[in-house]
């Protein structure tokens, strides 16, 4: 009886998960577009900002753009870096010990990575702005 009652409520769970609000599915294809083209706009603006602060020079305004994406997406695929790491040492690397310290290497790795994408913009920035004054 309680496997019954498990399966059935995991089945409501996923109806309840693909269940759709018709009110909510009536978005028109303008008002899509609309928000593509916002979306388009705004990194072009930011884009621009960017060359603007590096004295009209478009190479080094794309690279301090590029490098502050890549500070930005660096934050969560780093952290699911470690994530994965801490699982390989503290769940799997009981018992492993080849996997224990792949765990602890995926940590140190990602940790890097982490700290150099964060840290290289400033010192882009710094560089740039600095000799080039």
């Amino acid at each position: 009886m309680k496997k019954v009652a498990i399966v059935f409520f995991v089945i409501m769970c996923i109806f309840a998960c693909f269940t759709v609000n018709a009110s909510s599915a009536t978005v028109t294809e303008d008002e899509t577009t609309s928000e593509l083209i916002q979306i388009k706009e705004k990194g072009a603006q930011e884009l621009d900002d960017y060359i603007k602060d590096y004295d009209n020079n478009e190479s080094y305004g794309w690279t301090a753009f590029i490098l502050a994406k890549v500070r930005f997406f660096s934050i969560p695929c780093c952290f699911i870096g470690i994530a994965v790491g801490a699982i390989y040492q503290y769940v799997i690397g009981i018992r492993k010990i080849d996997v224990r310290d792949r765990g602890f290497l995926l940590i140190i790795s990602f940790v890097t990575i982490f700290v150099i994408c964060q840290v290289l913009p400033l010192v882009y920035a710094i560089v740039v702005k600095g000799f080039a004054s």
